[in-house]
């Protein structure tokens, strides 16, 4: 059986900050350097062989020539990143354009970097570019929404509307409209599926700028789905180990925000 860790005694310096990085106290100091002590532990994060200065250590698990070299410094300034994050918007108005399948699946390959529960991942995707399968998925939430209505008339405030719009005038308040939906998956057992999808589907949401592309999470979806509604969670090809744990919308942006809009006032309080 191969080691867990490998250590080039030539290159290793001892200074103990793959030792200190690791979050499940893997590793101990040893006459040649770092060793594994407690292998069985390993969550396969990477952070031994990343942050080594000397590229001294390698993991069986997260190998060396499998990362990335980084270039020293942030990778964006400060102004810049601030500018980035406050002027995504969620975006509810789509061109009536698909989005090329490689574009959407370097959006699906950048989610699968998000930080995960233990490094727990198991995160898949399901990405729909069916627009008649999207129709019938919202005609189902309007369905839902009504029998909600009838049986609770004090439910959400939006419903009602929702129906109205969808009814009356045809439009699509459900899915916008969007020409592609990614539905984030994990397995039914899984205990942090719904908190993994989240972070990945908010690296998605975050890199989906750079592609020219917008997005807005499918609440309304959501909602129907984590009801258990069985006509909707039938329309889609989900493997039977596993459940749907997150909704995205996605496309291109129909309009242009021209300014960053503000948020309620900070609050702080200091222990």
């Amino acid at each position: 059986m191969m080691a867990l860790i490998n250590v080039n005694t030539e290159e290793c310096i001892k200074c103990g900050i793959c030792i200190a990085s690791c979050p499940s106290n893997v590793l101990a100091m040893g006459e040649k350097g770092p060793k594994a002590i407690m292998p069985q532990n390993c969550i396969a994060c990477g952070h031994c062989v990343a942050i080594c200065p000397t590229k001294a250590i390698n993991n069986e698990r997260t190998p060396l020539d499998k990362q990335v070299e980084l270039t020293e410094g942030a990778p964006l300034d400060k102004k810049t990143a601030q500018q980035f994050l406050r002027s995504r918007r969620s975006i509810r108005c789509y061109k009536d354009t698909p989005v090329p399948k490689d574009k959407l699946l370097e959006l699906v390959e950048i989610a699968r970097f998000a930080p995960t529960a233990s490094n727990g991942q198991r995160i898949s995707y399901i990405i729909i570019n069916n627009q008649e399968l999207l129709k019938k998925a919202t005609k189902i939430i309007i369905e839902w929404m009504e029998a909600v209505v009838l049986k609770e008339p004090k439910t959400h405030w939006s419903f009602p509307l929702h129906i109205r719009a969808y009814r009356e005038n045809g439009l699509d308040t459900i899915l916008r409209a969007a020409p592609h939906l990614i539905l984030g998956t994990a397995p039914k057992e899984f205990p942090r599926g719904r908190e993994n999808t989240v972070f990945s589907l908010v690296y998605l949401e975050l890199f989906a700028p750079a592609l020219g592309l917008g997005s807005c999470w499918a609440g309304l979806f959501e909602a129907c789905i984590f009801a258990g509604y069985s006509p909707l969670l039938e329309l889609f090809n989900v493997p039977n180990d596993k459940v749907i744990t997150g909704a995205v919308m996605v496309g291109y942006p129909k309009y242009k925000f021209k300014r960053m809009v503000e948020r309620n006032p900070l609050e702080v309080n200091w222990l």
